[in-house]
């Protein structure tokens, strides 16, 4: 599985809504990207992807920033991550211009991937936001002092 930096920040950002969803109150681009070192503009970028799908709302305002859409339980980690990456349901690649090569051992291979998905899949689809924050809370902080 490969996780892009777009992916990871969209999730911290998420984290950092969910952390923040019962105290109802917007939170800031601002207080998001430096809590996890994310350039604002790029933060921006990936809040709007979540947006659009429906995952966060924005509130206008001095006061303002941005809410989950939706309690933390409701929203998987598929969810964010479908939400940001395009990602394609096959590793192996395929010429559309050609005929797909196939054999027993293709076919195998291909067998194969497709149960990785499917076990990633649902995976990321049984871990919720606050499945991940509890996680968060009971991992110990690595801090390494000379």
């Amino acid at each position: 599985m490969k996780i892009t930096s777009k992916s990871e920040y969209a999730c911290l950002a998420m984290m950092e809504l969910a952390a923040n969803h019962q105290g109802g109150q917007p939170t800031r681009i601002k207080t998001i990207a430096d809590a996890h070192n994310i350039q604002s503009r790029f933060l921006v970028q990936v809040l709007l992807q979540l947006k659009t799908h429906g995952l966060v709302s924005s509130v206008r305002g001095a006061a303002g920033g941005y809410v989950l859409a939706r309690a933390p339980e409701k929203i998987s980690l598929a969810d964010v991550l479908q939400a940001v990456d395009d990602r394609d349901p096959l590793p192996l690649r395929r010429n559309k211009e050609k005929r797909e090569p196939s054999s027993p051992a293709v076919n195998a291979l291909r067998g194969v991937w497709k149960e990785i998905q499917d076990e990633e899949q649902r995976l990321l689809k049984a871990l919720s936001l606050a499945d991940l924050l509890r996680r968060s809370e009971t991992a110990p902080d690595l801090s390494y002092q000379i």
